[in-house]
């Protein structure tokens, strides 16, 4: 465990909050490796906090499949398994192919135009070589997609999928060459939404999904 971890700063968020956002992204970050164990005594010194944010924040983790607890031994950073990928993304891509037949059929010229909005972003954001700054852009050109579904249920469900696929996400976009391949998509997916083509924003949402999980395959088996 890193000796020099800091609690992120926020004057806006409960500190439970913080805490938990501060140990995401160490985890994300690699700070925190896989198979290390999240001690509550010194990660609660460590941060300046009580024990009760830490355990709260753990569970959090839990839930989003960063950490899992051992019997008798406690929480612990969880690896990145190939199980664990293939999961995610079975449900993903249904939920997409779903997302984008609705959002085809849905979206007014607003939020149209928010997603062009969202690109924009998201193409400045590549300029940076920030994998959080990238990461986030990409899961908010989707969001805008999700919103134009209409359909509350579902933007529930893959907002809760998109928090386990969030480690995914980073791992994909590290592959440089695959930052660009990522743009062309999400333009392929612009251009079937204006056309309203429910054929082609669904094959376009699947072949998504299926790169990603070629890509990130790899680099497990690297």
């Amino acid at each position: 465990m890193p000796d020099n971890l800091k609690l992120a700063i926020n004057d806006y968020l409960p500190l439970r909050d913080v805490v938990f956002i501060t140990l995401r992204q160490a985890i994300l970050k690699g700070e925190l490796e896989p198979g290390e164990r999240l001690m509550e005594i010194r990660l609660a010194t460590m941060l300046g906090v009580s024990r009760t944010p830490i355990r709260e924040a753990i569970r959090k983790l839990e839930l989003e499949g960063l950490v899992k607890m051992i019997p008798r031994r406690g929480a612990e950073v969880a690896g990145i398994s190939e199980k664990s990928l293939r999961d995610v993304l079975e449900v993903r891509r249904s939920l997409e192919e779903l997302a984008m037949d609705l959002a085809v059929q849905r979206m007014n010229e607003e939020q149209m135009k928010l997603l062009e909005e969202a690109q924009a972003e998201f193409v400045e954001a590549l300029s940076t070589n920030d994998l959080i700054r990238i990461a986030q852009a990409d899961e908010n050109f989707h969001s805008v997609i999700y919103d134009g579904t209409g359909n509350e249920k579902l933007i529930q469900m893959l907002n809760n999928l998109r928090d386990q696929m969030y480690r995914y996400r980073l791992e994909y976009i590290k592959d440089v060459g695959k930052r660009q391949i990522l743009k062309v998509e999400h333009e392929r997916m612009m251009e079937s939404l204006k056309k309203r083509d429910r054929d082609l924003a669904k094959r376009i949402a699947r072949e998504h999904i299926d790169n990603q999980e070629i890509t990130i395959m790899t680099n497990l088996n690297m």
